[in-house]
């Protein structure tokens, strides 16, 4: 079993670098049918490869029920929902909307499995949004707030609102023993389902643009992006719980910059070193544990004092 470092610093890295493959599936044709494309080769693959490794993919009706909706909230819905709004928002307004995804599951967790709400999580969250609008902030600055703006906000929300309810099926559908791989296959087909039934109902062309771009960014996003990138952010969420898996969205946006930096020559400012600061902070607040801390602050030198009080937290 892969240690939780690894699935964070994997997940991080995939989901932080598919940015720049997600615009060349959007200028090849519908959202919706972009969307079923992804997640039914998706499928398809995974369920090539549970056959290979003889894995059982025959379940109960209502295990179908909740990997559907999974498949619905997680798996093509949400994409929907943002992929619309964020034709008129910049993506700063984009990375800030979805990386309330933290705070909703804390929230969505508490209300509907129970779980405690974990302030530590909650602080971490808000300091690493507050990291995030400063790196945003010159972008932010500019933005006149109209009512399409507006729209488009609110369509991101409940973009990210969909998707942190998907965490919640997904982390219902693991206390319930389905197995990740299996419950990921059938959830990308049934989310892949969901998108072909919406553009129909929609009018959409089923016609793609194909390309080289096309199809190389279909293939890492398939690959990685999908198969791989949800296979390691839901083992994350079953072994750490919703809040803190979720806090590696505030992150995504550091890799895509950090690429932007090296392929686009994006140029750093004092606001943006200031909020990655804030950010580092509050991710260390989210994933080091007390007994960490404590030992942290021992090495340092700190007073028993103040080592007892943060073993205490």
């Amino acid at each position: 079993m892969m240690s939780v470092w690894v699935l964070y610093g994997a997940t991080v890295l995939i989901w932080g670098s598919t940015w720049f493959a997600i615009q060349f599936q959007l200028e090849a044709g519908a959202v919706t049918v972009s969307i079923a494309y992804r997640f039914a080769l998706a499928a398809a693959l995974l369920f090539l490869y549970c056959g290979w490794r003889g894995l059982p993919l025959l379940f109960r009706w209502q295990a179908h029920v909740f990997m559907a909706l999974q498949g619905a909230c997680l798996f093509s819905l949400n994409y929907w929902f943002i992929y619309s709004g964020t034709a008129h928002l910049s993506s700063g307004l984009v990375a800030i909307t979805f990386s309330t995804m933290v705070i909703m599951n804390l929230l969505n967790s508490y209300l509907w499995l129970g779980t405690q709400l974990d302030k530590k999580v909650l602080f971490g969250a808000l300091l690493g949004l507050l990291g995030l609008s400063l790196i945003f902030l010159p972008e932010l600055i500019k933005v006149h707030f109209s009512s399409e703006v507006f729209s488009a906000i609110a369509l991101c929300l409940l973009g990210t609102f969909m998707a942190s309810l998907g965490n919640i099926f997904a982390l219902r559908n693991q206390q319930h023993k389905l197995p990740i791989l299996q419950g990921n296959a059938w959830g990308m087909l049934y989310g892949a389902l969901t998108m072909v039934l919406l553009a129909l109902l929609k009018g959409d062309s089923f016609s793609i643009q194909w390309s080289v771009n096309f199809a190389t960014s279909l293939f890492y996003l398939t690959v990685f992006g999908t198969i791989i990138g949800f296979g390691c952010y839901l083992t994350l969420l079953g072994q750490i719980g919703a809040g803190k898996a979720a806090y590696s969205t505030l992150l995504f946006p550091l890799v895509a910059l950090t690429m932007s930096t090296l392929l686009e020559s994006y140029q750093w400012t004092a606001y943006a070193i200031m909020g990655v600061a804030l950010i580092l902070v509050g991710n260390l607040l989210v994933m080091i544990k007390p007994a960490q801390w404590y030992w942290l602050a021992t090495k340092l030198g700190y007073s028993k004092k103040t080592t007892t009080l943060l073993e205490a937290a």
